[in-house]
């Protein structure tokens, strides 16, 4: 137990680092629950609350931008409270036979998402200034619906889908964009620890170890941030998923 405890720790510090500098930090912590022996529901429900600080202090720390926006996102945020609970909620009823067969699937699909970070933000970055109040059309809405959806229900990549989201709802400018997309993700992943902590999915002894790693971490990657390029920590998680994905697929459909 002390060595689980020692390398949860440390993932959770190097995930603090990650979600503070590229995003990411789902990368390190959910396998460690898994390797642990965790039921999978219960590995991605405790794994949600190891993560949460990061999306906490990312909205914090966006407070000034956020002030740009008005009550007419108050749309998108309520799409997010009700999606989020949702995805959390679609996490607690399925069985741990299927969601642990949908596993390799969701990291890859987290991974294609990292990887293309870098083209999205340059795409955002030059197709234009400024918050408009978009008139979003029903299926806008409905995209947005399912990004919170899959945010609740696993999460990882569900920033780079946040901000193309937002973008088609006319918040172009790429500050702005990220700081509604901490608001989003922190609204999102709150309801589903919510809901996680009352339905008893939480193994809270190991939860606790990679938490106080992920604060650490967290701390520590505001500074780091200013010396350490982002793509050096993005390249590792992209390289980091790819491998996992490899190792849950043939674990799952090859043997």
């Amino acid at each position: 137990m002390e060595t689980l405890s020692f390398v949860l720790f440390g993932a959770g510090i190097l995930a603090g680092i990650c979600n503070a500098v590229a995003g990411g930090g789902t990368f390190f912590t959910f396998p460690v629950f898994l390797a642990a022996g965790l039921p999978p529901v219960v590995a991605n429900a405790s794994n949600a609350v190891a993560v949460w600080p990061g999306h906490a202090f990312a909205a914090v720390g966006y407070r000034r931008e956020l002030r740009a926006f008005s009550g007419a996102i108050s749309l998108t945020l309520w799409i997010a409270l009700i999606g989020g609970s949702c995805g959390a909620a679609l996490l607690i009823f399925i069985p741990n036979t299927v969601f642990l067969k949908l596993v390799p699937f969701l990291i890859l699909f987290a991974t294609v998402l990292f990887a293309a970070g870098p083209w999205l933000s340059q795409a955002l970055s030059t197709a234009g200034r400024g918050y408009g109040d978009a008139h979003a059309s029903a299926g806008t809405r409905l995209a947005e619906f399912l990004i919170a959806v899959y945010g609740g229900f696993f999460g990882a990549g569900m920033g780079i889908m946040l901000m193309a989201g937002l973008h088609m709802l006319g918040v172009h400018d790429v500050q702005q964009n990220n700081a509604l997309k901490n608001l989003l993700g922190a609204i999102i992943t709150s309801m589903a620890v919510l809901i996680f902590a009352l339905s008893g999915l939480i193994d809270w002894h190991l939860t606790a170890i990679a938490f106080a790693g992920a604060v650490v971490g967290g701390l520590a990657g505001g500074r780091i941030a200013r010396w350490l390029p982002s793509s050096w920590l993005r390249g590792l998680v992209v390289a980091i998923g790819s491998l996992l994905s490899i190792y849950y697929f043939a674990t799952l459909y090859l043997e």
